[in-house]
């Protein structure tokens, strides 16, 4: 498969289920928090996994990983990772704090999870309407360990018979707050195939 060709062919596609999920998002986060939040997709794209490491930046970086399974007709995983810094400040957005610490409690481990939720539900509420594929995925898995490792889980599973990852850069926006959170949808090989033949990218 040519990735440059369905590069081309999906980026309207995937600039939709950007612009559909990020809405979708903002709308769910706004009543949670009962506050005015703004949300921009910068990117949307196809990438190879190999490039996933090059997204995330040092390997050695401590970083949020907030892993789900995606489930019923659609195989694959989600992963949606923020650095630390940003993961406390969306957690100061949510509680209307301005707590300087570097480290995140349980609570805020908690409300990570929950936006992850959030935010992961919206994008694949947006695919399943755009493909007419029916889409869950589980609960949340959070922890919070070094680039190469949180990237390590989806590689074990997906590494070595599905190499194609959709790419949605978030971006949040609450008064003068900016949080910016990578979110990776990884279809397993033969899902992947069905979500683009679902958008008659292929026949």
């Amino acid at each position: 498969m040519d990735v440059n060709n369905v590069n081309s062919v999906l980026l309207d596609v995937l600039k939709e289920l950007g612009n559909i999920g990020s809405g979708n998002a903002a709308t769910a986060l706004a009543t949670m928090i009962d506050k005015k939040i703004d949300m921009r997709v910068p990117q949307v794209k196809i990438l190879e996994f190999k490039e996933v490491g090059e997204i995330l930046g040092d390997s050695e970086t401590p970083v949020v990983g907030i892993y789900f399974k995606m489930l019923d007709e659609i195989d694959g995983n989600i992963m949606f990772v923020l650095s630390i810094d940003s993961a406390i400040n969306l957690v100061n957005m949510l509680y209307g704090s301005n707590d300087t610490k570097s480290e995140l409690d349980e609570m805020g481990m908690s409300a990570l999870s929950e936006v992850g939720n959030i935010l992961s539900a919206s994008y694949v509420n947006s695919l399943s309407i755009l493909t007419g594929l029916n889409l869950k995925i589980s609960i949340p898995s959070i922890c919070v360990d070094m680039a190469a490792a949180i990237l390590s889980v989806p590689a074990v599973q997906f590494g070595h018979i599905g190499d194609h990852v959709i790419f949605i850069e978030t971006q949040f926006e609450e008064g003068d707050r900016l949080i910016t959170g990578d979110l990776f949808l990884i279809p397993e090989v033969g899902s992947f195939e069905k979500i683009l033949s679902s958008l008659g990218v292929i026949g």
